[in-house]
């Protein structure tokens, strides 16, 4: 679905990632990981092409995108739904319109279509209510919601979250991530998650990579993850009181 060939990057004059190979499944909840300032964010850019490598090429459902024109780009941007850290939410416009934003704005889908389309996924995230609504009247967690329900309104293959539960509680952090293995096992969705949350990477996560310094220094199953030799990969399992061996041993054993 979605692969990276020796994609190297630098950023003011700072290589930010180091000749990188991986490859996200059809249908994998795929997790990256790694300190500030590893790479996350830029990796996760340069799948929709916001960012083009300086060597290397972004192969996305079989074919480049790294040497894309405008036109042929749109398409494969169509193929995407992004929940923006922020939720990134027009606070002037109600949730509906919100969620129908991209509808009014890449189809031409008349209000009736809309609106039958909206409620499906209103309904789907718990948010039949909150139509009429005004983002500074959701919580947080609301806002989340409403952003992954306007980041899957136009039924994309893949969906990248960046850091979704990033300001949120811990009770509503664990309702995405609930959301997210939903929006797979329901709809199919290919994800791809940035998080500092390494909690909820291994809950959500069909496969974990990190970043250190530009390169990946481990990329598998949750329960191969914490069993990672590297010293930089423990050092940040440690760091969040996980331990390979604590309670994520016993409950990743059952897999």
């Amino acid at each position: 679905m979605i692969r990276f060939e020796n994609i190297t990057k630098a950023l003011g004059g700072k290589t930010v990632l180091d000749r990188i190979n991986f490859e996200v499944g059809a249908g994998e909840t795929f997790v990256i990981v790694g300190l500030s300032g590893a790479g996350k964010s830029v990796t996760l850019k340069h799948m929709i092409r916001l960012m083009r490598p300086d060597s290397g090429s972004v192969v996305v459902d079989g074919g480049r995108i790294d040497h894309l024109g405008r036109s042929e780009l749109r398409q494969v941007r169509s193929k995407f739904g992004v929940l923006f850290q922020s939720a990134a939410l027009l606070q002037w416009m109600t949730v509906f319109d919100n969620v129908a934003l991209p509808l009014r704005e890449h189809t031409k889908m008349g209000e009736q279509e809309i609106a039958r389309l909206v409620g499906e996924k209103l309904e789907l995230l718990n948010l039949s209510d909150a139509g009429d609504k005004f983002p500074a009247d959701l919580s947080g967690g609301m806002q989340k919601r409403v952003g992954l329900a306007r980041a899957i309104i136009m039924n994309p293959k893949i969906v990248l979250y960046d850091e979704p539960t990033s300001g949120l509680d811990p009770v509503t952090s664990r309702r995405i991530d609930d959301l997210i293995m939903d929006m797979r096992k329901e709809l199919g969705i290919t994800s791809v998650v940035v998080t500092h949350d390494l909690h909820s990477a291994l809950s959500i996560g069909s496969r974990i990579m990190m970043l250190h310094r530009g390169k990946i220094v481990e990329n598998a199953a949750p329960s191969e993850f914490i069993r990672s030799k590297d010293p930089t990969v423990q050092s940040f399992l440690e760091s969040q009181y996980i331990t390979k061996k604590g309670k994520w041993e016993t409950e990743l054993s059952h897999e």
